[in-house]
Parts: structure tokens; sequence; C-alpha cells
């Protein structure tokens, strides 16, 4: 079986390790979390590699989430990478707004088995849309 690439794009730099951790340790054989703490370390990653799903934060300094989503959009190579956000926002706007335009949104704190769930969920969907 091969093994999903998952690029995590958070400032919160703890969060990345507990989630990069945790997805070592219990999976793996499925994926691989590729850590970028900016929006500007996101695009120097998706220039050497496209990953299989991008997890990305909302609220983060320079380059926001909603600005990486748009930027992803415009670029022909980027703009079928599904994305998940998984966000610190709680309001209903921010969410209606982000389940608009990313597969799945996710308020923090998460559960590494419940955010397990929800990426096998989205990437089965982006599979059979193949």
């Amino acid at each position: 079986m091969m093994v999903s690439n998952i690029l995590l794009v958070d400032d919160d730099k703890d969060q990345v390790s507990i989630i990069q951790k945790a997805f070592e340790k219990l999976y793996s054989e499925t994926y691989k979390i590729i850590p970028a703490y900016n929006g500007k370390e996101c695009f120097v990653i998706l220039n050497k590699l496209i990953p299989d799903l991008i997890i990305l934060d909302i609220m983060m300094p320079e380059i926001d989430g909603w600005a990486v989503v748009d930027k992803l959009r415009s670029e022909p190579h980027w703009e079928d990478i599904p994305i998940i956000f998984l966000t610190a926002r709680t309001d209903n706007i921010a969410e209606e707004a982000g389940l608009l335009i990313a597969r799945d949104y996710i308020k923090k704190p998460i559960d590494i088995y419940e955010l397990k769930i929800r990426i096998d969920r989205v990437l089965n969907e982006s599979d059979n849309t193949d």
C-alpha cells in the first residue's frame, strides 16, 4: 500500500509536532505528515512535492489560510489538491465559508483518531471522483 503525503500547514509548532508524532506512531504505513509552519513554506514545499491532501490552518501570520487556498486554486497543478481546514476559528461564518472551499472543516483541539477518520473520508471521496 502506498503512503499518502499530507502537507500540514500551521504556525502552531506544538500542534504540528503532536500531529506528526502521533501519525508516525499510529499511521506511518498509511500517512506521512509533511510540516509547513506558514503559507510561504507551504508553497516552497508544493514546488517540490504535490501532496495527496493539505491540512490548513486559517489564522497564520503573513499569508492566512484563505489566501493560501486562493493561490492553490489559481494554479492548475495545485487546484485539485483536497484541503481540510484545521482551525481555532469556531464562528459559523468561517465554518460555512470553509466548507464551501474545502472538503472539511475541523475545529481545534482535534482528537488524533477523529483527524485520521476525516482524512480517510476526504481521500476516499477524492479517489472516487478521479
